[in-house]
């Protein structure tokens, strides 16, 4: 095993060393014959419009087949070559968005690109969780809870992690900025950035429409229509819908079963072009995202041995647990390893709602030939209700005679967002050089609840459902509500002198006037008061030097610094607050190509050093009226938590129409043990990062056989393969998940002639999870042990698996 200090420079110059003497580079991207162009930089519009080209036609004298076509990227805000652009980006465009069946951000999760970790909020599809380079966010319920990797679309930075799993509209490319981005893009981008560019109108009539069906009861559409340019204004218009039926099905008669969705939107977007050099973009998207939750299964029952009573002693002691003992699991209460397809108890569940919908408004104005001066507006909102209860009696309160059981987990958040950026970019001579002025606003408010919904018999052999009204919100207990104020006021610049042809010094630095408030105005259904409100200032510095050893070799060394804004824990009784955390980043990297460009070979190497770090302290307690209160607390750890890394991609065309990819990434950390706060004594404990997993790969092969003279036919053939280490799914608890092996293909028919008029038909079969692979992707042990001398908290172990295979096939009509 390879591992870096931070404290040893020896240690860094052997990485450097490494990295040079290797001759390789860092950006994962999907080969084709296309030139591709990459928006890196959130707000460069002028990239987000610019369609990828459909041929090597259009992509002019720079394709040379049978070779790799050359990636164009926008990453510092105007046009360069991939390769010689010192910034770890990895990029999946259209046709592999297709290829995949990537439908919303959540298909990501497979580690399709490794360094890049997707996966539910808790076992939620209201909220994602999206992590990169070991930087992950935390609990996403929460209104004064911030995120460390920032995503964005056409520029706009989404603040909450709800919404984030609605369906995406047509998306012309998906761009991970991996690393600290704090000077072009800022606060809560410390792993760094996920930006979504969405296809922009063309001005002429044309476009596409797709329908599908698959298994569990599946089918999505879209239509995707441009409109001829009138009066200098362009439309285009996408709407979409996406469905899928419950792969764990609910025994209570008329209620949801578990993973399934069905999610569908619009969005129209305008261009604008009333004179030379001028352009405007405009867009209004809404979205609505009807989803359960994925089940969670016990997987063990008392693995750490405590004695178990008999119903006979918990009857003699009037019906509650003897000292010392935990509550036997009834007989109808499945414990097992594998994923299962029916639940053994129904429970009420409704379907989660997610809405969201915003406006942007971009502005574009070439003032001169070294000068454009830019405008990005935007207002977000979203609505999120969150009907969990797919807990069931495999977690907490644990069995007793005639006592309710199964939390129905209960969310109600909206948040409301609005933000203005300004930008100068342009040249001076030999100086290429960004300057920024930003604005952001957002107030979210959230209330939430956990109600029980069934209820043992005497003797643990049946069970009823309890009086609906129990969770109906006009009659709900409430167990915490609160709202946060957040106000981001930020200056930034970014310059590049080139020194010659193959000398380049990049500096940069981005300052940042934080403000935050708010209150935590209901605990435990009492009315409180317990507010908050704090203020602090942040600069970020960026230095890049690189240098161009040859064509086709180019290297860099990067430093570069980022952080997550503070906070407050409304799930602690006292809205406790927590400080900003931070990162330093040191990275450098070599991007390579070889045999005429038939070979292309990146890599990157970082040390990451990460300080006063937010982590979750959380545990379940059961009341006495059998609901089970969350409490958790976020604390800036002490010390320095320590990321290493090292990732690598290989792409490689050695004849016309075949190409393969494969990227890996290694990441190791070590976290200093920290003080519990919710433990007497607060002694110290071991501390983990989630979802980062020691070793990930992906795999991928395309390839493209001409079917007919020359009208375009062709049968493609796509396959990937995503294996992920076991690693962890909460900061508190040493229990592992599981690795995991995933395999998706697609078969197609591409570009079938239908008619003079230049309509074409492609027909295609594909399946995700294409051997059913089973593993579990997050798991529990909260509810394994007593909690201050509670037995009824002890159950076991709890887990959710992944989903099952799925299939369909899949018609698109181009026109």
């Amino acid at each position: 095993m390879i591992r870096y200090s931070c404290r040893s420079t020896a240690s860094f110059a052997a990485l450097a060393a490494s990295l040079l003497m290797a001759g390789t580079a860092h950006a994962a991207v999907k080969v084709t014959d296309d030139r591709v162009t990459v928006d890196a930089a959130a707000g460069d519009a002028d990239a987000a419009a610019e369609p990828a080209t459909s041929s090597p036609e259009d992509a002019g004298s720079e394709t040379r087949d049978p070779g790799l076509t050359e990636i164009v990227v926008t990453a510092t805000k105007r046009e360069t070559n991939l390769q010689k652009t010192p910034i770890s980006i990895s990029v999946m465009g259209a046709e592999m968005i297709r290829e995949r069946k990537v439908q919303s951000l959540l298909d990501l999760g497979d580690g399709s690109i490794p360094s890049l970790r997707v996966a539910t909020y808790e076992s939620r599809q209201t909220a994602l969780t999206v992590g990169i380079r070991g930087i992950v966010p935390g609990d996403a319920n929460q209104p004064a809870r911030e995120p460390g990797v920032g995503v964005y679309i056409d520029g706009i930075y989404l603040a909450r992690q709800h919404g984030l799993n609605a369906a995406l509209f047509e998306v012309d490319r998906i761009e991970v900025l991996k690393g600290p981005q704090g000077t072009l893009f800022g606060r809560n981008t410390e792993g760094g950035a996920v930006s979504l560019i969405s296809k922009a109108p063309t001005g002429e009539f044309g476009g596409r429409m797709n329908v599908g069906v698959g298994n569990i009861g599946s089918y999505n559409a879209g239509l995707h229509l441009n409109l001829p340019e009138v009066a200098g204004f362009a439309l285009k218009l996408d709407t979409v819908i996406s469905h899928q039926d419950p792969t764990v099905k609910n025994p209570l008669q008329g209620q949801a079963g578990w993973n399934q969705y069905h999610r569908y939107g619009g969005r129209l977007a305008a261009r604008w072009k009333p004179m030379d050099g001028f352009t405007a973009d405009l867009a209004f998207d809404i979205s609505r995202d009807e989803n359960t939750p994925f089940y969670s299964q016990l997987i063990n029952f008392n693995p750490d041995g405590f004695p178990v009573a008999t119903l006979a002693q918990i009857q003699a002691n009037g019906n509650q647990l003897p000292a010392g003992m935990i509550a036997p699991l009834p007989s109808m209460v499945v414990v097992t390893g594998d994923r299962m397809d029916v639940a053994d108890i129904g429970v009420p569940q409704q379907v989660s709602l997610g809405k969201t919908k915003g406006f942007s408004s971009n502005l574009r104005w070439k003032v001169a030939d070294g000068l454009e001066l830019r405008s990005i507006t935007a207002w977000r909102t979203v609505d999120s209700e969150q009907w969990d209860n797919s807990g069931g009696a495999h977690r907490s309160p644990s069995f007793l005679p005639s006592q309710s059981f199964s939390r129905y987990s209960l969310s109600f958040l909206n948040a409301r967002q609005f933000s203005q950026e300004f930008q100068a970019v342009g040249g001076l001579g030999n100086v290429d050089y960004v300057f920024g002025l930003y604005y952001f606003n957002e107030r979210a408010e959230e209330v939430a609840a956990t109600p029980n919904t069934n209820q043992w018999n005497s003797t643990g052999t049946g069970y009823t459902i309890r009086d609906a009204m129990t969770w109906q919100r006009s009659a709900l207990s409430i167990s915490r509500a609160s709202y946060a104020n957040s106000k981001s006021y930020a200056a930034f610049g970014q310059m590049t002198w080139h020194a010659g042809d193959s000398l380049h010094l990049t500096l940069g630095g981005r300052y940042t006037h934080d403000e935050k408030s708010g209150d935590l105005y209901k605990v435990n259904n009492v009315a409180s008061a317990f507010p908050f409100a704090f203020k602090y200032n942040r600069f970020d510095p960026l230095a890049v030097l690189a240098w161009d050893a040859s064509d086709n070799i180019n290297l860099y060394a990067k430093y570069s610094t980022g952080y997550r804004a503070g906070g407050a824990s409304s799930r602690s009784i006292s809205y406790a607050t927590f400080g900003p955390e931070n990162v330093k980043a040191y990275e450098i990297g070599a991007k390579t190509e070889f045999f005429d460009r038939r070979v292309r070979f990146n890599l990157a190497g970082y040390i990451m050093d990460r300080f006063d770090s937010q982590f979750d302290f959380d545990f379940y307690q059961v009341q006495t009226n059998g609901s089970v209160r969350h409490t958790l607390e976020t604390v800036n750890a002490a010390g320095v938590t320590k990321i290493r890394g090292l990732e690598a991609d290989l792409t490689v065309r050695p004849v016309e129409g075949l190409s393969m990819g494969l990227s890996y990434s290694y990441t190791w950390w070590k976290v200093p043990p920290t003080p519990n706060p919710l433990v007497t004594g607060n002694p110290l404990q071991p501390l983990f990062l989630v979802y980062t997993p020691p070793h990930a790969f992906s795999g991928n092969m395309d390839y493209t056989l001409p079917l007919s003279g020359d009208n375009g036919m062709a049968l493609k053939f796509h396959v990937d393969a995503n294996y992920s280490d076991p690693h962890y799914s909460f900061d508190n608890e040493p229990v592992l998940v599981d690795k995991s092996f995933l395999v998706n293909a697609r078969l197609a028919v591409a570009d079938i002639p239908m008619s003079s008029g230049g309509q074409k038909l492609t027909v295609s079969l594909w399946s995700r999870n294409l051997f059913n692979e089973q593993h579990i992707y997050r798991r529990s042990n909260a509810n394994r042990q007593p909690i201050d001398g509670n037995y009824r908290a002890v159950v076991g172990d709890y887990a959710n698996f992944n989903a099952p295979r799925t299939f369909g096939v899949e018609a698109t009509l181009s026109f």
